[in-house]
């Protein structure tokens, strides 16, 4: 069964209602809430009709497309029979299989060009999702994931709103915080740490940039009549570029890093640099000199020491001390010993 763009809309906003099993959903509000979504993505305004969104669950209900086990109690309201069902999860259908195939050849033939040519990664996936709805068998690739992260589900709604300009209501509990604060923010960028999503953005009537971690986002609202302040004076394509993580301000400087690197760890460094500045100004049997340039931050350090004593800083002397003063304090969780110690098992990497 095709689906088309608008027909993929309507289903995914039932699906995102129907899911929601805070509020009970009739047929007209379904069709609002579907009104809303073709007109926010595709400047829709007639809407959707009755037929057509009664014809929108049965086919989701039928067993050529999703299977939803969508049920109408009380004779008026509509929801999933089953609370954990959504139709993200549902398999692909033959149809779905073979449109994404289609795509997959167009982004490997796009690969080769100079403008796409960071799409490999994307494209393995993909591929790999592919093959496994084909043959249900294990994974050929696997990537970096962690089960447990959460915020993932703001990043399509904080996307949108990026794209689009709009100001957003959030409600945000740092790690220090007892308790979750109300504000109004400008978003401009969304960044992928380790596997970690942030929101580079603004709060309104601050001067200066914030970067909150989506994991700490408990609630975002869209406000279309919030005027939309810019940030015109940082370019945020080039934004990260002298930093590692992060951790950074848009009046933050770099700094010339220099590290001594020992030659058991020059092959792993020297192939997985540690930053796109990295520089080798001094390569001898005994050891190597290398360059970044770089923002001093956390991460930074938390870099430098997982390198144990394989890895030294030269410089800057502040980094150097604040280093130290680390590795001080590691020392210290070491000077008395633990009872009832656990047997460590070794693996070779």
């Amino acid at each position: 069964m095709a689906l088309n763009k608008l027909a993929l809309i309507r289903y995914k906003t039932i699906d995102d209602c129907l899911r929601n099993r805070a509020r009970k959903w009739t047929l007209e509000n379904l069709i609002e809430k579907v009104s809303e979504a073709l007109y926010e993505y595709e400047g829709i305004l007639d809407g959707v009709s009755k037929r057509t969104l009664q014809l929108d669950l049965q086919t989701m209900r039928s067993d050529k497309l999703y299977s939803a086990p969508i049920i109408v109690t009380e004779k008026k309201f509509y929801t999933y029979e089953d609370p954990k069902f959504s139709i993200t999860q549902s398999k692909l259908t033959a149809a779905d299989v073979q449109k994404m195939n289609e795509v997959v050849g167009i982004l490997k033939h796009l690969n080769g060009f100079n403008h796409f040519g960071e799409m490999s990664e994307m494209i393995a996936k993909l591929e790999n999702n592919l093959h496994r709805n084909r043959t249900e068998g294990h994974n050929i690739i696997q990537f970096e994931s962690n089960a447990l992260l959460r915020g993932l589900d703001w990043i399509d709604p904080l996307y949108k709103a990026i794209a689009a300009r709009r100001a957003l209501q959030i409600e945000y509990r740092s790690f220090k915080a007892r308790d979750a604060k109300q504000g109004i923010y400008y978003p401009y960028l969304l960044k992928e740490y380790r596997n970690r999503w942030f929101l580079i953005t603004k709060l309104k009537h601050k001067n200066h940039l914030l970067t909150l971690a989506l994991d700490r986002i408990e609630g975002v609202q869209e406000l279309p009549r919030e005027p939309f302040i810019t940030h015109p004076s940082v370019d945020f394509d080039h934004y990260f570029d002298n930093v590692i993580g992060v951790t950074k301000s848009e009046h933050d400087r770099a700094v010339k890093v220099i590290l001594e690197v020992s030659p058991k760890m020059k092959p792993y460094i020297l192939t997985k640099p540690l930053h796109s500045s990295q520089m080798v100004l001094n390569d001898q049997e005994d050891k190597t000199i290398l360059q970044i340039e770089v923002v001093p931050n956390f991460e930074l350090e938390r870099e430098i020491l997982g390198f144990g004593p394989e890895l030294k800083v030269l410089s800057p002397r502040l980094l150097v001390k604040r280093v130290t003063a680390a590795l001080r304090a590691a020392m210290g969780l070491y000077e008395t010993p633990n009872q009832g110690d656990l047997p460590i098992t070794k693996t070779d990497h």
